[in-house]
């Protein structure tokens, strides 16, 4: 491998994948079983790890039993990560209790699976605008499916961009929820109305938020969600001026 992979969300796999390692292979993480997959020319037929009841040492030596198969430098699964994460037993060598959040597993992969078509839709729509726009990915320091819209192209920290995306829920939010962040953060007075699925976020970040409760409560979920994002969209273009 020569650069990070990319996670990306794969409908077939019902899950995340990344971009391609090597030729068609591919390393998958399915949401709703928490099975790794690796599959693609070179590793055989699918290979699946599934992790509940294992340990993230037991993972390890999977993945790096596939890695070495294909000429992969198997020692680079150590290296740190770039960011950082809070506390858990499964970090402490506790194994994976997949079987026992089944149910919330399940609803969490519907939730990216909806959400990839709603931003996707959006990401069209900007597209056609001719503006920059990244793909769809999934950013691993908050878990988050996401794409950035750049409105210039200037430094790091002056350039003007949008982030729309679904955070599955944080410490801001106990439940997942779609977000449109306008970046700089504009001051409260340059953010205009919203449509009553969503409300301005100011704590730490701005962003339009739409929760989960709100969007179940909703008589059409997924034309009041993509309206939302489309006039959040809007609404952060004007506030950025």
């Amino acid at each position: 491998m020569t650069a990070t992979p990319i996670w990306c969300w794969d409908g077939g796999l019902g899950g995340f994948t990344t971009h391609r390692l090597k030729g068609e292979l591919r390393l998958g993480l399915r949401i709703a079983d928490l099975t790794l997959v690796f599959s693609g020319d070179g590793a055989g037929s699918a290979q699946a790890f599934p992790l509940n009841g294992r340990s993230d040492a037991q993972a390890r030596e999977w993945l790096g039993e596939r890695f070495d198969a294909v000429g992969f430098d198997a020692s680079r699964l150590d290296a740190p990560a770039p960011y950082e994460m809070p506390a858990h037993a499964i970090a402490a060598a506790a194994a994976y209790d997949a079987a026992g959040i089944a149910d919330a597993l399940a609803e969490l992969a519907s939730w990216f699976a909806n959400a990839e078509i709603s931003l996707g839709f959006i990401r069209d729509e900007i597209i056609a605008r001719e503006f920059a726009v990244s793909p769809l990915r999934c950013w691993p320091h908050h878990f988050d499916l996401a794409a950035l819209i750049a409105l210039d192209l200037g430094p790091d920290g002056k350039a003007r961009s949008v982030n729309a995306g679904l955070s599955p829920g944080d410490e801001y939010y106990d439940e997942p929820y779609f977000y449109v962040s306008p970046y700089p953060y504009p001051g409260a007075a340059a953010l205009p109305p919203l449509p009553k699925l969503g409300h301005w976020h100011r704590r730490d970040f701005t962003a339009a938020v739409a929760t989960a409760g709100k969007i179940l409560g909703a008589k059409d979920r997924r034309v009041e969600t993509e309206a939302f994002l489309h006039d959040a969209v809007e609404a952060s273009f004007k506030a950025l001026g």
